[in-house]
């Protein structure tokens, strides 16, 4: 006779935060193919950063939540799983622009394919940048806890975002554009310049967005699984 294992439970808050955090790994790339302009700011000027961050900000904010509830563990296990959906989204996103023919009537093929068909460099610099990044932002956020929870929950977001942010736009950057020459100068892409531009307008964002979220995100997943 067959016996059956009792399901395991997941806490209501990891299950609803899990299937958000999916959708906002495939959502970040797609948001990525328009440049927003953030305005201009006294000292630091215009600002302009690649509208990815909005959802990629959700996501640090989510893997940090996920950490202060359910420990650092389960929040490095929901990063890798979210490696699935951003490769099965590449994956799809390659077989629909380059495999699966358009409509006769359909004229939009090229701006499809101009907007959503990176190559295959800039998709391995979003996983390698993704990966690695996250985790930084979880471990940092753990570690600056000193194992009170709850303890600075903002500061510790904050600057764990903030280390994240840095280090995310250095590895994309650089995997990215490393070596690639400028059309109209013949001269390699000041990468420099490219980092400095998208970091500054990050760490403005990290700022404004991820000190208030840490709170909502943490109080909405402790009511959750109290339901």
């Amino acid at each position: 006779m067959q016996t059956q294992t009792a399901p395991t439970n997941i806490p209501l808050s990891l299950f609803a935060g899990s299937l958000l955090y999916g959708g906002l790994c495939v959502l970040a790339g797609v948001l990525g193919t328009k440049i927003a302009s953030l305005g201009e700011w006294p000292v630091l000027g215009h600002l302009a950063v690649e509208s990815g961050i909005f959802a990629f900000l959700l996501l640090v904010v989510l893997a940090s939540a996920t950490a202060e509830i359910h420990g650092r563990t389960v929040a490095n296990r929901l990063v890798l799983f979210g490696f699935v959906p951003l490769i099965v989204s590449m994956i799809l996103l390659v077989t629909v622009i380059h495999l699966v023919p358009p409509a006769p009537f359909w004229h939009d093929q090229d701006a499809f394919a101009r907007l959503l068909g990176q190559g295959a460099r800039m998709q391995m610099a979003g996983l390698i940048s993704y990966g690695t990044s996250q985790m930084l932002n979880i471990a940092v956020f753990s570690r600056l806890a000193g194992g009170r929870a709850s303890h600075l929950l903002w500061l510790r977001a904050w600057v764990a975002s903030m280390l994240s942010q840095v280090v995310d736009t250095v590895i994309f950057i650089t995997i990215s554009f490393y070596g690639v020459l400028d059309t109209a100068t013949g001269q390699p892409l000041p990468l420099g310049a490219l980092m400095t531009g998208q970091i500054i307008s990050k760490l403005t964002l990290s700022t404004i967005m991820v000190p208030p979220l840490i709170y909502v995100f943490v109080a909405l997943g402790r009511w959750l699984d109290r339901k």
